[in-house]
Formats: C-alpha cells, sequence, structure tokens
C-alpha cells in the first residue's frame, strides 16, 4: 500500500494535485486503500472510491480538469481487469435493436423528478450554446434556436426528430417556427413525458427505433443521441438518415465527441451512468457519412458543454433536500461525479461537443453559425 501510495501521489504531483493540499482541487483521501484501487481499476477505482467516501476534494471538477490535461489517464497501462470491459464491445452489437431499449431506459428512466430538478424549462439533456447570456435557460433556448436556424427551419416543414428526450425541440420547433414534427424514442417513460409536454402541437411522439422509420422530412435533426448508436451502427445510422431526409433537405447532428477513435466507453461512465454508450470521433463520423452526406459545417461547442453542465450540478445541489427522499447518499455521490468529472473532462478539451450540419447533394448557402 505505501508503493501505491508513493506511485500515486508522484502523478498527481505532475498534475499539480497534492495529496491533502490546500488548493480546491487537491484531494483529501479518507481511506488508504484508495491507491491500491485506482491502480488496479484506474477510473473505474477512481469513481467508485469517490462514491464510496474514499476520498474528497472541493472541486472534483477542476481535480479532473487536471489530471486528464496532464494525461494521466494514459499512465496506466491496459491490463487484464480491462477485458470485461473490452470484450463485449469487440464482439457484441451492444446496440443492437434488441438490447438498445434496455441500455437506454437504464439511465432515462430513473426518475423524471430528477432530470426536471436540474434541467431547463425545455428539458434539454443536452449542451446549452452560452453565446451572450450566462444563464442555462437562456442559454438551451439560443442553442434550440441556432439549431433551427443552421437546418433553414421554415413553417410547413415537416421535421424528423431522432432520440427526442423530453420534447423540448419538438416543441419548441413547432412553437415558435410552425412546422410539423415527428419525434422518436425508445423510453417509454420520455414518451409519455413528451406526449403531454407537447400536447396541442403539430407534434407525433412515436415508440421508434430510427432502424424502422421510412417516412421522408425535409429537415432532420438528432440532439445527443449519437452517443448511444455505437460504432458497429454509426454507417447504418447515416444510411437510415439519408433514407428518410429529402434530396434538398438538411440534417443535423449534435453530439459528444472523442479525439480518438474508440470501441468502448469509459468504464465508470458505461457501469453507473449511461450503459452501452460510445463516444465517436471525427474519423468514424467521417466514415459513415461518406458518399451518403456533404458536410456543410462542423462547429465545436465544447466549452459551452462545461458551462452547461456546472449549471446542472448547481441546479442539482439546490433540489438535493427535495430528492433525498428518493435517493440515496451514495447516489447523490455518484451523480455529482457524474456532472462534475465531465464538466472537468471537457473543460480538458479530453471530448469535445459537436454540431455537423450534413447535406445529400450540398446547399449553395452555408449553414447559420451565429
Amino acid at each position: 500500500m505505501i508503493q501505491a501510495k508513493r506511485l500515486v501521489e508522484g502523478m498527481l504531483q505532475e498534475a499539480g494535485v497534492q495529496l491533502d493540499g490546500p488548493n480546491p482541487w487537491d484531494i483529501h483521501v479518507k481511506d488508504e486503500r484508495l491507491f491500491e484501487r485506482v491502480l488496479r481499476w484506474k477510473n473505474l477505482g477512481l469513481g467508485e472510491a469517490y462514491m464510496d467516501g474514499w476520498w474528497e476534494c472541493p472541486r472534483v471538477d477542476e481535480f479532473i480538469c487536471r489530471i486528464l490535461k496532464a494525461k494521466l489517464d494514459e499512465r496506466l497501462r491496459f491490463n487484464i481487469r480491462d477485458l470485461p470491459h473490452l470484450l463485449p464491445a469487440l464482439f457484441v452489437n451492444l446496440q443492437s435493436k434488441g438490447r438498445v431499449r434496455l441500455s437506454a431506459e437504464a439511465h432515462y428512466d430513473r426518475d423524471t423528478e430528477l432530470f426536471m430538478s436540474f434541467l431547463d424549462p425545455f428539458n434539454q439533456y443536452s449542451c446549452a450554446y452560452f453565446n451572450g447570456t450566462g444563464d442555462l435557460n437562456e442559454a438551451q433556448e439560443r442553442k434550440l434556436d441556432l439549431i433551427c436556424r443552421k437546418i433553414d427551419l421554415k413553417p410547413g416543414d415537416r421535421v424528423l426528430d431522432i432520440g427526442c428526450g423530453w420534447g423540448g425541440f419538438a416543441r419548441y420547433a413547432a412553437e415558435r417556427y410552425g412546422c410539423v414534427v415527428t419525434a422518436i424514442n425508445v423510453c417509454r417513460d420520455q414518451i409519455r413525458y413528451a406526449r403531454e409536454f407537447c400536447r396541442d402541437l403539430p407534434v407525433l411522439i412515436m415508440e421508434c427505433d430510427y432502424r424502422d422509420c421510412t417516412e421522408t422530412f425535409h429537415k432532420i435533426v438528432s440532439i445527443g443521441m449519437f452517443e448511444h448508436v455505437g460504432y458497429r451502427n454509426y454507417r447504418l445510422f447515416m444510411r437510415c438518415v439519408r433514407r428518410c431526409l429529402n434530396d434538398d433537405g438538411i440534417f443535423l447532428l449534435q453530439t459528444i465527441g472523442s479525439n480518438q477513435s474508440r470501441v468502448r466507453t469509459d468504464p465508470w461512465i458505461g457501469t453507473y451512468i449511461f450503459p452501452d454508450s460510445m463516444l465517436p470521433s471525427i474519423a468514424q463520423i467521417g466514415r459513415a457519412i461518406e458518399g451518403l452526406f456533404v458536410m456543410e459545417d462542423w462547429h465545436n461547442l465544447g466549452p459551452h458543454y462545461d458551462r452547461t453542465l456546472m449549471a446542472w450540478y448547481r441546479n442539482f445541489q439546490g433540489a438535493w433536500e427535495r430528492l433525498r427522499k428518493r435517493f440515496d447518499d451514495r447516489f447523490r455521490r455518484m451523480w455529482e461525479y457524474y456532472l462534475l468529472s465531465c464538466a472537468g473532462a471537457f473543460r480538458a478539451r479530453s471530448i469535445q461537443l459537436w454540431q455537423i450540419v450534413l447535406t445529400p447533394c450540398g446547399r449553395a448557402q452555408p449553414a447559420c453559425r451565429l
């Protein structure tokens, strides 16, 4: 244990992090078994140890940012214990039609009140656009409007929303732009909420996998759903979108992205937050769209997701007194670690947030980015 502590302490010092130091990003160890757990299980062990109360840190987001900037996550080599997280992704389509509902509902059907406690009035569980505002609600409306302008949305347009969440974009587009929206989802709790949220609007909420959609539309959006598609299905997803998009249509994809091509997700995220999720790389998306679409615009909003996550964290903290009747303290620490570690990852530019505008044949006018 002493050797493990020295090794971890030396690595942390390279990132400017001290054990029991005075800075808000320094960690305070409550259980010395932490060091062996981190060396054995890496980021999975680090996250689980936080959930178990083995370490504390006033600014988990800053701590994660510093260790990622120092690339400490790459210093711990692959070992045999990683195989249970790697092998399924190599040999099984984890995002097949038979599995996708179970994977999605493991996260999104936890408890609607949990999500509503920290999201904005349009229920946007995706990156906001803090352009000229510091307010989360305004920033989410600006994101929605940016998407509508990027796809040149017009009254009467038939729009497909793939993975519609709780119906926020569908409602916004129908109310503000006068279009007709078909929104598809596989999470039944979200579908029930979205149908009520979009009641009396020209919005159809369907329980449908993207692979089963055959209608055609003027515009298609997918906002924060592509992370659940999986590398085995990227090309199929794009073929399905192309099949459903008019030749003169526009498709906007908003997704978290990885700087490197991978075939599995972060083990802690995959275990506790988003089972079977996966972040695509530029190369993987490029291969998926080749021969199907013209890439009109590729916009990186990564720093905006840092601010979004920190706003969600503050809202979650403010709602905890109400939520604690439903969730225990270990869940609270898990959710805090999720929001703050992801904020730190975006701050370190370890992961990105992309809005990608695609058309089947190209357009004379570029997409709006203002």
